[in-house]
């Protein structure tokens, strides 16, 4: 699954490049992270989907084996707890694509970096 070299400037761009069955993913993550960051605006950045308030709260990127998901270094040692069944680094969580990908916790860690985000200003 070689998603198509080139330059985006749309998350539906981005999602359509991939399967059908990744863009179904995808599109679920967009979702989850919208209902968490109903302010928040789409962006490509880094050629990969992102959420911007007064920064940007995450990237989401599809890969061969998983979905990287990127909430920025703050996020993920907030919920190392409960990233600890994930791959993760200080800032990347690797969710497989061979499991469910775990809407609810990506929205407690969207919602965890809106309250950031918004407390910076």
């Amino acid at each position: 699954m070689n998603k198509i070299k080139k330059e985006f400037s749309t998350i539906d761009e981005y999602i359509a490049s991939f399967p059908k069955e990744i863009q179904e993913i995808l599109e679920s993550i967009r979702k989850s992270i919208k209902s968490s960051a109903p302010n928040a605006t789409e962006t490509i950045s880094y050629q990969m989907p992102a959420f911007r308030l007064n920064g940007i709260l995450g990237y989401f990127a599809a890969f061969k084996n998983h979905i990287g998901f990127y909430p920025t270094p703050s996020a993920i040692t907030q919920f190392s707890k409960e990233l600890s069944n994930y791959e993760f680094s200080k800032g990347a969580i690797k969710f497989p694509l061979n499991e469910p990908i775990p809407l609810e916790l990506i929205k407690k860690i969207v919602e965890f970096r809106v309250k950031e985000d918004t407390n910076k200003t």
